[in-house]
């Protein structure tokens, strides 16, 4: 079939389908059901409590943005 077979109905349920499938590639999450590793779960509470932070700025730079 060709898109210029296609209704205007049809055409925007074509366009809505493709839209939806590329946001769920692009959104949703790979890790999503995964359990986290004890390590990393460790490394990332000690992170949540820690006091220290890093600017913004000073992200940009090191990552050369």
């Amino acid at each position: 079939m060709k898109v210029i077979d296609l209704t205007i109905e049809e055409l925007k349920k074509l366009i809505w389908d493709v839209l939806d499938e590329k946001f769920k590639e692009l959104f949703l999450d790979p890790d999503n059901g995964l359990e986290l590793r004890e390590e990393a779960e460790q490394r990332l509470k000690a992170s949540l409590s820690s006091k220290e932070r890093v600017p913004f700025e000073e992200v940009k730079k090191r990552l050369g943005l």
